[in-house]
């Protein structure tokens, strides 16, 4: 099984706890989304280099303190009762809300997080997960019960999958069809289609996996200092293929600028990139060919984000929970080897979190419509918390 799915009969409710699925505009049948007019949404002056604790270089953050936590006793202990609690109740998993995962004291911490994520660097690295002592089922109902505090999880494909698992399918980027998560071939600095993504593994490879970390403001400000006459180029609006994770009848892409900036040019930033999207994007006739400075742009993008001045390589362990802010984090994989067989080869856990607005908030996010819904062509049942791994 490569996901868990969420599921009612009918009618399909992609979005748990809530009553109706997000709207969106319903397109003419394999229609494409427009494309502005040239030049239509490119920044009209230089835009003013991004400030802030969003803006960090790799190398600089000697501090690690500032964005992990490490789970005491104390803590370990809350997760055990939250999950003993399931366990009595009988919960479904994807019904699973925040408030039926209690964790008086570590909600405190994911709160202080909350506020690295959203205001601060942009990540946060929660360790000493004891994922060999619960087993794959209830650390699968700990990562959901911690994903409920720190947001609202969506769809990560058109089955509807919420809590996604992420390792070698055999598959390759070379298909259309498929996805990073499902392949074991590097992954060039991107961003994920939502506002927080979440990994925690279960189990790593033998070799390889690692994951890399670079600022999207800080890049932003490199390709302004390094090559200004591309800088208005992030501004603009570009084709990003859905790789057939569409329903019948929907644009097969998307169309979105690089970057967004809330407040006007000096504002804060929220960046999507995935360069291997925005090429193959280029199969569909009806979309623009991209210039030649685009793909000069593309290659700047992808080198300051590689760079050792930019970069923050992590080395994940299984039990790590990994929380970026997508808008302000751009992430990468390099290759991996794993010749064990399935049930021992590397295996993360994946969430796609939506920030949830405080009641009555008029301060809506502003790159919320930035962001794909995948609406899900079909749901299934969901599976129950109860399970014989759980600790008793």
């Amino acid at each position: 099984m490569t996901g868990t799915s969420e599921a009612d009969q009918a009618p399909p409710a992609p979005w748990p706890g809530t009553d109706q699925v997000p709207s969106a505009p319903t397109p003419s049948p394999g229609a494409l989304p427009p494309t502005p007019s040239p030049g239509a949404d490119q920044a009209p002056a230089m835009p003013t280099p991004c400030s802030g604790p969003s803006v960090w270089k790799g190398p600089e953050l000697v501090h690690p303190e500032q964005w992990q936590l490490h789970l005491s006793g104390t803590r370990l202990a809350e997760i055990d009762s939250a999950l003993r609690e399931t366990r009595r109740r009988d919960l479904t998993l994807l019904r699973l809300t925040a408030a039926d995962f209690p964790l008086p004291g570590l909600a405190a911490d994911l709160a202080r997080l909350s506020g690295v994520l959203e205001h601060g660097r942009g990540f946060a690295v929660v360790r000493g997960l004891p994922v060999d002592r619960l087993g794959e089922t209830a650390a699968s109902t700990v990562f959901w019960g911690i994903g409920r505090h720190l947001g609202h999880p969506v769809p990560q494909n058109a089955d509807g999958v919420v809590l996604g698992h992420v390792r070698d399918t055999g598959r390759s980027l070379g298909d259309p069809a498929a996805r990073g998560y499902q392949t074991r071939e590097a992954l060039p600095f991107h961003t994920d289609p939502t506002d927080l993504l979440a990994l925690m593994p279960l189990r790593t490879s033998r070799t390889g996996g690692r994951v890399s970390l670079v600022s999207s403001a800080a890049v932003h400000n490199a390709v302004l200092d390094l090559r200004p006459d591309l800088a208005g180029r992030l501004y603009r609006s570009y084709h990003f293929d859905r790789r057939d994770e569409h329903a019948p009848g929907e644009p097969p892409c998307t169309t979105a600028p690089l970057v967004t900036r809330h407040g006007g040019l000096a504002g804060a930033l929220s960046m999507r990139y995935n360069r291997c999207y925005l090429e193959s994007a280029q199969r569909f006739p009806q979309v623009p060919r991209l210039e030649p400075a685009d793909r000069e742009l593309f290659d700047l993008v992808d080198s300051v984000a590689a760079s050792p001045e930019y970069r923050l390589d992590l080395d994940l362990r299984a039990g790590d929970l990994l929380l970026i802010n997508t808008h302000r984090v751009m992430h990468a994989r390099s290759a991996f080897e794993d010749p064990r067989p399935p049930e021992h080869a590397r295996h993360l856990l994946r969430l796609w979190l939506a920030f949830v607005q405080e009641a009555g908030s008029q301060d809506a996010h502003p790159w919320v419509t930035l962001r794909d819904v995948i609406r899900p062509r079909a749901t299934a049942a969901p599976r129950a918390t109860n399970s014989r791994r759980f600790p008793a």
